[in-house]
């Protein structure tokens, strides 16, 4: 390998680092993997240009293996980019999953709500019949015994109207025979009055 050739490829290598140095530093800084790559490869291109220009092997070469690098950087991003993407998705769908779970969540605690609500309504209802069929079963109860006792005292009256009506009439017949034994008493005695006055004339 003669120096002629060695310091044409020293000068080329040592220009394109200078070149490249700012622009890495500033991509670097940015986060701009993407324009490094970029970059990665005019370097590539320029080395493999300038190694046809020069018949430098070495610099072929090198371009080669910067433009390989270049694109095994490129793949590298891309499938990074892609995972970050899926990533996203993923996160979305989680959101959403946890959104619809938090929405099931919600109606079943509103359904739970509303058949509490129900059941304590029916409950309620429930409790009131039960209440009116007590006070309609009382009242029932009240009015038989009303009715029961009202049978007891007309069925006293009645009793008591027929002894009274037969002690009226045993006292009627006493003081008819009272009648008629004073009456015969009576023509008794004046049977005899007049009997003793026929014997004195």
């Amino acid at each position: 390998m003669s120096l002629l050739t060695t310091i044409p490829r020293t000068a080329v290598d040592a220009s394109l680092r200078a070149a490249k140095l700012p622009l890495d530093l500033a991509l670097g800084a940015l986060g701009q993997e993407g324009a490094q790559v970029a970059v990665d490869r005019v370097d590539a291109t320029a080395r493999t240009v300038a190694g046809v220009v020069l018949r430098d092997d070495e610099l072929l070469a090198g371009g080669a293996r910067r433009r390989e690098a270049a694109d095994e950087r490129a793949r590298a991003l891309r499938l990074r980019t892609e995972a970050e993407l899926r990533a996203e998705r993923g996160e979305d769908a989680a959101d959403e999953r946890r959104a619809e779970a938090a929405e099931r969540r919600r109606r079943a605690a509103q359904k739970a709500q509303a058949e509490r609500r129900r059941a304590t309504e029916e409950r309620e209802r429930k409790t009131k019949d039960a209440a009116k069929a007590e006070q309609r079963r009382r009242a029932a109860n009240d009015r038989a015994a009303a009715e029961a006792e009202d049978t007891i005292e007309a069925r006293n009256r009645k009793t008591k109207l027929e002894q009274l009506e037969t002690e009226s009439a045993a006292l009627g017949e006493r003081e008819a025979a009272l009648t008629a034994r004073d009456e015969a008493e009576r023509l008794a005695t004046a049977a005899a009055a007049a009997k003793s006055e026929r014997k004195s004339s």
